[in-house]
């Protein structure tokens, strides 16, 4: 067995465990952040039957998704980078989740580049939970207004994502993302990485962003 696919059926059973110590009522998908690597790496986890893959750079998922997706449609690709309005077409064309919409700017783009090819992404607001000024999202104050802006943009907003700032308070960001996300009555919640997945479980997260802990350091 491939070292990744070991690796991914030990995130598998860790999720179980805490699932079912917590009694929680949920299974998250696992989104297999497969960016900088080359395909032939990721190759195992796709024959294995994953489905779900994360990239954060446009130009490269083209590159290096363009003719699996095409070969298998059931793979879903998730763009958690951040998006350039001016890469917008060409995310459209590959990317079905986009987790980083952040600006008014960016949604009107979207809104009229899925018009034009008659695709409508997945999308998922993302918060600025700790107001970092490194980090792009909405301000958490702000979320409920822009949530309506984007709806009369007939986008498709499934939920929220955010990254907590490394304060030594993860918890306290989840359990309050976990709380608006709710008050919006959203269903998804993209929420946690290869460090603090359990964690994110706990909190409702729906979709956890897992890739070091599968395919290894990157370079």
């Amino acid at each position: 067995m491939h070292s990744s696919v070991q690796k991914y059926k030990d995130i598998i059973s860790a999720i179980d465990r805490k699932i079912e110590e917590q009694k929680i009522h949920l299974t998250p998908k696992v989104i297999a952040v497969s960016k900088t690597f080359p395909i032939e790496n990721i190759l195992p986890l796709i024959e294995h039957g994953h489905l779900h893959y994360g990239e954060n750079k446009v130009q490269e998922a083209l590159e290096k998704w363009t003719d699996i997706k095409n070969e298998n449609h059931n793979i879903q690709l998730h763009l958690i980078g951040r998006l350039q309005t001016n890469k917008v077409k060409f995310a459209l064309k590959i990317f079905d989740y986009i987790h980083s919409l952040d600006s008014e700017k960016l949604a009107n783009k979207i809104s009229d580049e899925q018009q034009k090819q008659k695709k409508k992404p997945k999308i998922f607001i993302q918060v600025n939970m700790g107001n970092e000024d490194q980090k792009s999202g909405i301000d958490k104050r702000n979320l409920s207004d822009f949530y309506r802006f984007c709806k009369n943009l007939n986008l498709d907003i499934i939920g929220t994502m955010c990254i907590p700032p490394n304060d030594g308070n993860t918890e306290k960001y989840f359990s309050e993302m976990s709380d608006m996300n709710k008050e919006l009555n959203f269903k998804e919640l993209s929420m946690g990485m290869s460090a603090d997945y359990l964690e994110a479980i706990r909190y409702n997260a729906t979709y956890v962003r897992v890739g070091s802990k599968i395919f290894g350091i990157r370079d």
